[in-house]
């Protein structure tokens, strides 16, 4: 009787759909999978972290004074570089979800996944908890590495918990377009290559230099891009300027990128299967 019992048990875990997944339970496996896979191999996280890390060297140090001169920015130029920094920095991230996800469906892994009675939408939650902690600790990192170089925040709580937020809603936007992308991707290679345009994306706004300071065709594009809003927005609350209708719209931004992101890689993931 016990040996039928167990033999039961055994093939309904071994038979997909047999038995009802726990999807907390399986995202958290997965979580700590990806956040293993960080420690096993840090070449990745370490690379993300040193291009924020190299631009805000390279425009404080070397381009920072004439910078600063040109667009009278009245206090030191880290001030108003280091909101664009800690958007480069989970912009950077999403290199390396792209192509962890793209690697797990294209190395097999996946479908191994999938023929195991485990929650399916567990996988991509995995992924993108796991790059958005990453991501939060790169952020802070990059916060830290500003701070030692200058900047000078005058936020008080109530305006870093602001920032936090949205910083926080920025990531999990730019993880799940990441995840999106990584699934559409038929390479790692490729995978790299098609989350290109969200690292130049803050070249393209008010990262480095005011957006009026352009040409008309650049600036209209800078001021309605996604990221400029998000930068002002940080800018305002961390420097003490006012936000206005900014703040709204950046919300308004991360919130739609969530959502058609989510919708988009849940729906290129399920087809696959």
């Amino acid at each position: 009787m016990s040996t039928v019992t167990t033999t039961t048990r055994t093939t309904a875990h071994a038979t997909p759909g047999a038995a009802r997944p726990d999807a907390l339970r399986d995202s958290l496996t997965m979580l700590r999978r990806q956040l293993k896979h960080a420690l096993r191999y840090p070449g990745l996280s370490i690379g993300t972290l040193a291009v924020p890390v190299v631009f805000l060297v390279l425009f404080v140090y070397v381009l920072g004074r004439p910078l600063a001169a040109g667009i009278g920015t009245g206090t030191a130029y880290i001030n108003y570089l280091a909101p664009g920094i800690i958007l480069m920095t989970v912009t950077a991230a999403a290199t390396t979800t792209a192509v962890s996800v793209c690697t797990d469906l294209t190395e097999g892994i996946v479908a191994r996944f999938r023929t195991m009675a485990i929650s399916r939408s567990s996988i991509l939650v995995g992924h993108v908890i796991g790059s958005f902690v990453q991501t939060m600790v790169s952020v802070g990192l990059v916060v830290g590495i500003a701070v030692l170089m200058g900047f000078r925040p005058t936020a008080g709580p109530g305006g870093w918990l602001a920032v936090l937020g949205l910083v926080a809603l920025l990531t999990l936007a730019v993880t799940w377009l990441a995840v999106a992308l990584g699934t559409l991707s038929k390479t790692p290679e490729g995978a790299s290559n098609t989350v290109l345009p969200l690292a130049f994306l803050p070249f393209i706004g008010s990262a480095f230099v005011p957006t009026d300071s352009m040409p008309t065709v650049v600036r209209v594009f800078a001021e309605h891009q996604p990221f400029t809003p998000v930068i002002e927005t940080i800018r305002g609350l961390l420097t003490g300027t006012p936000v206005g209708a900014e703040g709204v719209i950046a919300v308004a931004w991360c919130l739609g990128i969530t959502v058609v992101a989510w919708l988009w890689a849940t729906r290129l993931f399920n087809r696959q299967g």
